[in-house]
């Protein structure tokens, strides 16, 4: 059965969807979690695109193991010199170089002629072959560009020393027949039987990527490109999960399979939900919460007798449920540390120390916890965020006729700082007292609030993003309260600005190539 290779790029072009900005920390958090994935390659950035991108790969490429470790760059030698550099200390590298292969593209963005792209395609593959003999080659729109340009294009490549082709459906344009199609043009007119492989790299504009993705390995693509819960730039990218399980469910049909460790799905796609501050729809397939969720009578029923009636995989395979106990007030250390370890998450003893004492002190006001409130509270409390604010007290009071008046206390750098304030509501006038006690007047950019099991005694989990300037960060809170989970999630978006952990939102590679860097 042919190995179908997971080409992640969540931390890449992930990271190029409207309103996302990852911290250093938060890259590497999912970096890691990646390798345990088991994905087979990771595109960690594009290092010619700042100090602070190049630091990442850097970082990731240093610190990341299994996986190879791959850096951007388009055909220019200082883009291919940042992305060797970034790459040095990686166990397994690869360089991505890339150029376009539509007319549009062409004319209006690399203002260049087909002769000239040709040129340099040589010129620069050749040159990345002499920092590592991993190379990829894309050029992107192919899907709207003339197929015999993308054939010399790509035999170019080839010839040149590209390892791996990849073929852009750079804009969402193509249907999995036509975007098939392409794909054994490629396999038998350019590829011809040499030991290269073919990658696909689908958006899902037209709601298409997942399935063009599969008709590429119908065709002799043996890569994917994709990212974790499908986040991209505009509509998104290829989904992670939805492809490495209709590869599993359905290997009968595609003869392939892929080396990921599918139990670690739902756990890195609530990280990259929780980073990103981007919401998994309720029925998006694999990952969200009414993925195995039955209400028809007909359906439940089918379900008791025999899950195979309406469910085509379970959800323990992707790590959506586990068997564990349930945890309350007379609950000891050894009850709670199996049940992190059932759940997947290795914590060292300062981090369960903090998740323990936390989790005592909730169970004291709610009652017993369930599964998905336990991944919420380790998830919230063991964030890599400094802790240079820290919430004591919050106190409020609202109601109809009432002016919402809230009083906070922080513990700060400067010593433990009361402030009060009001507002139009209770969360409001937290916020505001909170900024008030931090000494920052950050932009709320978003507030979400979620009932983690749905239950009126469930605990509440908010996420916030802050912006400061041209910087943003993203703080969760989990509290049976919501108005403390609020004032613990806007804490920790704090922290990040007030630390130096903040992101500024990445540029796109059209801006990028506008501005002519690295020319």
């Amino acid at each position: 059965m042919r190995h179908v290779r997971i080409f992640d790029t969540t931390l890449r072009d992930g990271e190029q969807s409207p309103g996302v900005a990852l911290s250093l920390q938060q890259k590497l958090e999912i970096a890691h979690a990646l390798a345990r994935l088991n994905v087979d390659i990771i595109e960690a950035g594009f290092p010619v695109n700042g100090a602070a991108e190049f630091e990442c790969v850097s970082r990731i490429a240093r610190e990341v193991q299994g996986p190879v470790i791959c850096g951007l760059a388009r055909t220019h030698k200082l883009d291919i010199e940042r992305a060797a550099a970034a790459l040095e200390k990686a166990e397994k590298k690869r360089i991505h170089v890339f150029t376009s292969a539509s007319k549009v593209h062409l004319e209006y963005m690399l203002k260049k002629t087909p002769e000239q792209v040709l040129e340099l395609t040589d010129q620069m593959v050749r040159y990345a072959r002499e920092f590592t003999d991993d190379v990829e080659f894309s050029a992107q729109d192919v899907m709207r560009a003339e197929f015999d340009f993308v054939r010399k294009l790509y035999q170019t490549a080839i010839a040149a020393g590209a390892t791996t082709i990849n073929i852009p459906d750079t804009t969402g344009y193509g249907t999995p027949p036509e975007y098939g199609a392409v794909i054994k043009r490629i396999y038998d007119e350019v590829v011809q039987g040499r030991e290269v492989h073919i990658s696909a790299h689908c958006h899902d504009d037209l709601g298409m990527a997942t399935a063009n993705s599969l008709a590429a390995v119908e065709n002799g693509a043996t890569q994917i490109e994709c990212t974790i819960n499908g986040i991209g730039e505009r509509a998104g990218n290829t989904s992670l999960e939805e492809v490495v399980m209709a590869l599993y469910v359905r290997r009968d049909h595609y003869k392939a399979k892929t080396q990921i460790h599918t139990r670690e799905l739902y756990r890195i796609s609530r990280m990259v939900e929780r980073y990103s501050g981007m919401v998994v729809q309720a029925n998006k397939a694999i990952v969200g919460d009414n993925a195995f969720a039955h209400e028809s009578g007909i359906h439940q029923d089918g379900v008791i007798k025999n899950k195979e009636t309406y469910e085509i995989m379970n959800a323990e395979l992707v790590g959506r449920e586990a068997a564990v106990l349930v945890l309350g007030k007379h609950s000891g250390k050894a009850a709670v540390k199996k049940a992190f370890a059932d759940l997947g998450y290795t914590l060292d003893e300062a981090q369960f120390a903090a998740v323990f004492a936390r989790f005592r002190e909730i169970v004291e006001r709610k009652g017993p916890i369930q599964t998905e409130e336990l991944r919420a509270l380790v998830e919230s409390e063991t964030a890599p965020t400094a802790n240079l604010f820290t919430l004591e007290h919050v106190q409020f009071f609202s109601g109809s006729g009432l002016l919402p008046t809230a009083t906070v206390k922080v513990a700060t750098p400067g010593g433990m700082v009361t402030a009060t304030a009001t507002g139009d509501g209770p969360v409001d006038a937290v916020y505001k007292a909170l900024a008030e006690a931090v000494k920052m007047r950050p932009e709320l950019d978003l507030y979400r609030v979620e009932s983690v099991t749905g239950s009126t005694e469930a605990l509440g989990e908010v996420t916030v993003k802050l912006k400061l300037g041209e910087v943003q960060a993203t703080g969760a809170g989990v509290s049976p309260d919501i108005i403390e989970a609020s004032a613990r999630a806007y804490l920790d978006a704090a922290n990040k600005l007030a630390a130096g952990q903040a992101a500024r939102q990445p540029r796109s590679l059209e801006e990028v190539q506008r501005s002519g860097l690295g020319k």
